[in-house]
């Protein structure tokens, strides 16, 4: 017979098996419950993000207007930070023709005849592209820690600070210093106006906002000509510190009206503040008793992009542009910018130069300046209606680009015209320069903007984009330093026979784009991701059809969508307490 101590043992070993058995149960439910719980929130993500997909794509411009007003005005008021740097950028190269500034800063060269010197002219104006390259680089890291719009406030506060250095400078010393500094803030401009622009509006108006860019860039010189046109008669040094001071007019309102802009959405998402971004999409939007739009249905997209995004992008650096299928995306970004340049730009500035030869006056130069940004600003719009006629982006740049090769090799043949007649060729020339940047306006100069902001990855799209603009900057300095030559008599003396060279580096990059650039036109994030993780040849992306939501290669694990949800939840949780805490 047993003791009574062993039977106690014993009972108590199967009380115990029995708690651990029941324990064991009830967490093996626990988690087959949470497995549960995940799959369904994933399904309904899904589920919402297929319903926003489809209204977005199937949504028309007029539709997109009438339902995104706010996020027009919004990315209207951003975008005029371009303005603000057109005006910037215009003045010092206009500068140097002002026989008071070039007594303040330059040297005298003859008896009564001052003039900066060429060392120092190329030094002003190359120090804003240095400042410019820092900030593009910079802006990769900052605006992604920080967000949009408290970036853009920090460099506009910087503008302000910095636009005193060109008040007040002394020296050319000084005046370098400021174009370097306020190059930093510019920098940022040039990538973050046009990834807000794509990112708070839908497919049907991103075409129009990012390019919208573009014309801020034609106004602002506009604005700043028109300034030195009025300053002409002066001759006190207030010719030119008049127009720095005016730099001013331009910080401060855009601040203020900016400090109360929603904050990207894609942005929030991408920080897992999906009730932030909730709330700053139904702050861009306008919603009425005809308007089928759902904020969580909407959200539920960008969150399938973004977790697409991770899925197949392998991190968020610099270096990550250079992997996988996101170097072919950063290649076709730096192309894109590049080709603004390659394709002849810096030869069609010198229509001045040709029809000043042909005997137009200093005045009349300048109103002819005027004229030309006037044509570049109407191009814009021109290119807008080219769009809306269902012209893709892709067509747009190519054909553009045909249209340009043409126009340069005239403008080569130009060059043949014998001496006697040089005259009437120079003002030829100067024509035909004026229709050569109206067809860059309306094609590849517009429609790069939304190339650029359309085929690069949301997680990488700041990084990619600033990478494509320190390469078109690069390029813009070889193409200023190269130009000047070829034009120059006492140099190559090329003169119109310059046409034939840039048509030469035209034509490769019309081969680059046939087979290279793809067409994005009415293509939602997801489905570029997928195209280009698919290796889709550029030429097939318009009639590939692909669903995001069916493809294998777009299928997602459950886990990577909910911690998206997780985020927003721990977001909620710590606004709470933040709020009791207050």
């Amino acid at each position: 017979m047993a003791s009574p101590d062993h039977k106690e043992t014993t009972n108590t070993a199967l009380s115990d098996d029995i708690v651990f058995s029941d324990s064991k149960g009830q967490q093996d439910t626990l988690t087959h419950s949470k497995e549960l719980q995940q799959i369904q929130t994933s399904e309904r993500i899904i589920q919402n993000a297929k319903v926003a997909t489809d209204k977005e794509r199937n949504m028309t411009l007029w539709q997109g207007i009438k339902l995104y007003p706010k996020a027009i005005a919004w990315s209207v008021l951003i975008s005029t930070c371009i303005v603000m740097e057109g005006y910037d950028v215009c003045l010092i190269n206009n500068f140097y023709a002002f026989p008071q500034f070039a007594r303040k800063y330059g040297e005298e060269i003859a008896p009564g005849h001052w003039e900066v010197p060429a060392r120092w002219q190329a030094g002003l104006s190359n120090g804003a592209n240095v400042g410019e390259l820092i900030g593009l680089l910079i802006n990769g890291y900052v605006s992604e820690r920080f967000g949009y719009r408290y970036t853009v406030i920090g460099c506009l506060m910087l503008i302000c600070a910095w636009t005193s250095l060109f008040f007040t400078a002394q020296n050319v010393q000084t005046l370098l210093a400021a174009e370097i500094l306020c190059g930093i803030p510019w920098g940022v401009f040039q990538t973050l106006t046009i990834t807000y622009a794509s990112e708070v509006c839908p497919v049907a108006m991103r075409g129009y906002l990012t390019t919208y860019v573009n014309f801020c860039w034609g106004l602002g010189q506009e604005i700043g000509i028109g300034v030195i046109m009025s300053m002409l008669k002066r001759n006190d040094e207030w010719a030119y510190r008049i127009p720095y001071a005016l730099q001013w007019m331009w910080p401060v309102p855009l601040a203020l009206g900016i400090f109360f802009a929603p904050e990207s959405p894609w942005w929030l998402v991408r920080k897992g503040r999906l009730e932030e971004a909730k709330k700053s999409l139904l702050r861009l939007t306008s919603l009425n008793r005809e308007t089928e739009f759902d904020a969580d249905e909407t959200i539920s997209m960008m969150v399938h992009t973004t977790a697409l995004e991770e899925k197949t992008t392998q991190g968020a650096t610099y270096w990550d542009c250079f992997k996988g299928h996101d170097l072919r995306r950063t290649e076709i970004v730096c192309m894109v910018w590049a080709i603004q340049n390659l394709s002849g730009n810096s030869f069609s500035n010198y229509s001045t130069y040709f029809l000043k030869q042909a005997g137009l006056n200093d005045d009349d130069a300048y109103g002819f300046a005027l004229g030309q940004y006037a044509i570049n600003m109407a191009g814009v719009f021109g290119a807008w209606f080219l769009m809306s006629r269902g012209i893709g982006r892709r067509a747009l740049y190519l054909y553009g680009l045909c249209g340009l090769f043409c126009m340069l090799f005239v403008l080569g043949f130009l060059g043949l015209v014998p001496e006697a007649h040089n005259r009437e060729a120079s003002i030829a020339t100067g024509s035909i320069m004026l229709g050569w940047a109206l067809v860059y306006q309306l094609t590849v100069g517009t429609v790069c903007y939304s190339l650029v902001s359309e085929i690069s990855t949301r997680r990488l799209q700041i990084k990619t984009i600033a990478l494509g603009r320190v390469l078109y900057i690069i390029v813009g300095i070889i193409t200023a330093v190269l130009t000047p030559y070829m034009l120059n008599p006492g140099a190559w003396d090329w003169s119109n026979f310059t046409g034939f060279f840039w048509a030469g580096i035209c034509f490769m990059c019309i081969v680059y784009v046939y087979f290279r650039v793809p067409e994005p036109t009415g293509r939602t994030f997801a489905e570029l991701d997928l195209l280009f993780q698919k290796n889709v040849s550029a030429r097939k992306f318009a009639e590939t059809k692909v669903d995001v939501f069916s493809d294998e290669a777009a299928s997602l694990d459950s886990s990577v969508l909910n911690k998206y949800e997780k985020s927003a939840n721990m977001s909620k949780v710590d606004s709470k307490a933040s709020g009791h805490a207050v």
